[in-house]
């Protein structure tokens, strides 16, 4: 099975051109790869691209009065195939709780859509030796009346843009906590600070959920080549 990448851009880049630019040459053949660029660009890199387009955000109505917010029908119509809910940025910055999370989930997966279920924990969490608790709670109140299988995304938000990854040992016993506190065959990618350097700490893993290192074509094909070898 080829390994599975989502490429999560953030609020980059600027202009269309630089989207294409970070995408045109991404080797498709060796691995699944999934973009999922500022919403501005998807509809466009859909129909320039051959390859597969993710969200970085949904709402949970189909329609009606929400002010700056996108259903996932909306999505699903533009050609959108995953959408990754419950980052950690979402979480801090706009403060979205695990209710919130699930909503979209049932959501997006109304739609047909698959979503990337982002759980992780800070740093605090961390060192008052909270991680299994808080990673526990994220599963059980996030997939609450979920049925199907899904990706799970596991962040640890303290990794997050920081530079310094989760060590792969810990990687794996929050893996195997994953298996265990969830009931379906779930995709388990490994997020926060992949790079080409440490990508082969994490040979159980599905695949990754990938920041910055995604941005640069350079750095990001290499990430391809090394686990595809």
């Amino acid at each position: 099975m080829k390994p599975l990448l989502i490429a999560n851009w953030k609020m980059n880049p600027l202009s269309l051109e630089g989207a294409i630019k970070i995408s045109n040459n991404l080797p498709r053949d060796k691995a699944e790869i999934i973009i999922c660029p500022p919403f501005i660009f998807i509809e466009k890199l859909k129909k320039i691209l051959d390859i597969g387009i993710g969200a970085q955000n949904c709402f949970w109505e189909e329609a009606g009065a929400f002010t700056g917010e996108i259903s996932t029908l909306m999505l699903k119509l533009m050609g959108v195939t995953h959408v990754i809910v419950g980052h950690s940025e979402r979480r801090e910055i706009f403060k979205e709780n695990n209710l919130i999370i699930n909503k979209k989930i049932k959501s997006i997966l109304k739609e047909g859509l698959t979503p990337i279920l982002c759980i992780g924990e800070t740093k605090i969490e961390k060192e008052s030796g909270e991680t299994w608790d808080v990673l526990k709670k994220q599963l059980k109140e996030g997939l609450t009346g979920v049925n199907r299988d899904i990706i799970i995304a596991y962040e640890p938000i303290w990794a997050i843009g920081s530079g310094i990854a989760c060590s792969s040992d810990v990687a794996e016993e929050v893996m195997v906590f994953i298996k265990k506190n969830t009931f379906f065959d779930n995709k388990i990618l490994y997020g926060g600070s992949v790079n080409s350097n440490n990508v082969t700490d994490y040979p159980s893993f599905s695949g990754f959920l990938i920041g910055g290192a995604s941005l640069n074509p350079v750095e990001f094909n290499k990430i391809i080549e090394i686990i595809t070898q």
